[in-house]
């Protein structure tokens, strides 16, 4: 078994057996991470977005940071929506991300993209 699937499936197995441990903390006032994002992203990611979840000190590559406009504005609510469905090598990313299709449904996901978009600096502004 490669290192890397060895890491997928220890992270794995650290993120489910973790659900319901974790306490989002809200990225902005207005906005609070939905309670999926809490169990299946804060790991890797943190609670506010920033890619320095407990996981992260582990993990190479690095977790996205989420408040990063510049890279994050520049995707679509699609390759979000792919990269939570099927993991982050549906999109030529790091094989690292697992995908959660089987676990999030539709209203799932978007409420992650939502918050994802929220914590965004600058905001994201979609393509008209």
């Amino acid at each position: 078994m490669s290192k890397a699937a060895v890491r997928m499936i220890l992270l794995t197995t650290m993120v489910v057996s973790s659900a319901g441990a974790w306490t989002a903390v809200p990225a902005a006032a207005e906005f609070k991470a939905p309670a999926k994002y809490t169990t299946f992203c804060v790991p890797c990611h943190g609670p506010t977005g920033k890619g320095d979840g407990l996981a992260a000190a582990s993990l190479n590559p690095k977790p996205r940071n989420f408040t990063d406009g510049t890279y994050m504005n520049a995707r679509t609510d699609a390759q979000l929506t792919n990269v939570i469905k099927n993991g982050s090598a549906a999109e030529k990313l790091s094989p690292l991300m697992a995908g959660y299709g089987s676990m999030l449904n539709d209203k799932e996901i978007k409420d992650i993209v939502a918050f994802i978009r929220a914590v965004t600096v600058p905001k994201y502004q979609p393509k008209r």
